[in-house]
């Protein structure tokens, strides 16, 4: 199961990538590495601060054949308008909810204090698109005042999954449930635009 939700967070993230390269008017050496930054960036950091080797995406090295094709898959989509960046938010939520959720269980794994493991969690999931923005020259939304609750979803579902390990629930309904709450979590933000204030 939790191999099923490592390879749909890889498909999550290179989407989001592709057409975050693509809003740049990359050519395709571009968009792949885009993808590849998005997908694998905050899983490679987590696993290199937890000392896990081989890194996830060498260990499973069909992953980056998979964002190889969604690379190529996408970009064969016609041209997205600039009215429709929306379609950015879906895999946007996805991947955060499920590399977040994803991380924190690793990271729970890795022997680490519950409150510890919610940070790797939020690392895991916003870390690859933080790289992503910096390699499209913008800076990273996660760092963005204006930029609708990011981070702080992946924080609360980290806080989820912790809560929902202490209830008697079916095989991996935790991380359902937990990731489930993170991708409705972001994606109510950017749909009302709910943020945090800015500290002065």
């Amino acid at each position: 199961m939790m191999l099923v939700i490592e390879v749909l967070a890889v498909i999550s993230g290179a989407v989001f990538g592709v057409l975050l390269a693509r809003r740049k008017g990359m050519d395709f050496v571009g968009v792949f590495s885009v993808a590849f930054m998005t997908a694998f960036g905050g899983g490679t950091l987590r696993d290199v601060l937890l000392d896990r080797h081989p890194l996830f995406w060498i260990q499973y090295s069909w992953y980056p054949v998979i964002v190889f094709v969604v690379a190529a898959v996408v970009s064969l989509i016609p041209k997205i308008p600039k009215s429709a960046e929306r379609l950015l938010h879906f895999p946007d939520a996805m991947g955060l909810g499920l590399f977040s959720i994803l991380g924190t269980e690793i990271a729970l794994e890795q022997g680490v204090s519950p409150f510890v493991a919610v940070l790797f969690g939020v690392m895991t999931g916003t870390f690859g698109g933080v790289i992503g923005d910096i390699a499209c020259n913008e800076v990273p939304n996660l760092f963005r005042p204006a930029t609708p609750l990011y981070a702080t979803c992946a924080f609360v579902g980290g806080w989820i999954l912790l809560v929902c390990k202490m209830m008697p629930l079916p095989d991996s309904a935790d991380f359902l449930i937990s990731a489930a709450v993170v991708v409705v979590l972001r994606l109510l933000a950017l749909k009302f635009n709910i943020g945090l204030r800015a500290v002065e």
